[in-house]
């Protein structure tokens, strides 16, 4: 098996692991939406996440803002949408990923981009170019699996028992 083989398996890995933890705390705390999930995760670290809404630059759908007391998840006003930009950020808060300065990370979100971050390509690419690229792959691949999961136990019912079922599986 190739080194970037080995580390794609080993990156998946991680995330999947990550999304399996956030989702036994918001079981935990019965946290059935992700404003409810952030919620959980900010308990559960004892550091509180703010969730704000600002004007930001031009194709920047969301920031994290660490400070010595808090971290705060800051949405641009208008998203295509809230919650996967929620979910991503909070992944960044989940991998303690660094931050960037703002006008270091404007891209614009097109669907394109969006779909090229979930390729294994971008995966590739991310693992070639370095940890900004990481992080934000982790951080992408992060927030689809948990709305997937989060989509899933609400189409099944109540959201907490599906959540202990799906936690008892593995």
């Amino acid at each position: 098996m190739t080194e970037s083989k080995a580390h794609s398996i080993g990156s998946y890995r991680r995330v999947a692991a990550a999304v399996d933890a956030v989702c036994a705390v918001a079981a935990d705390f019965d946290a059935t939406d992700l404003d409810e999930v952030v919620l959980a995760i900010s308990a559960e670290r004892r550091r509180p996440i703010e969730i704000a809404s600002a004007q930001l630059g031009p194709g920047v759908c969301g920031q994290r803002r660490s400070y010595p007391d808090r971290d705060v998840i800051v949405l641009a006003q208008a998203l295509p949408s809230r919650e996967h930009t929620l979910a991503h950020e909070l992944g960044h808060i989940v991998f303690d990923h660094p931050g960037e300065a703002a006008t270091e990370v404007v891209l614009e979100a097109s669907d394109d981009l969006i779909a090229y971050m979930l390729s294994q390509r971008a995966h590739q690419k991310a693992v070639d170019l370095g940890d900004d690229e990481q992080c934000e792959w982790e951080a992408e691949t992060f927030a689809s699996m948990l709305m997937t999961r989060l989509r899933v136990f609400h189409s099944r019912g109540a959201g907490v028992s599906v959540l202990r079922f799906d936690e008892a599986l593995g």
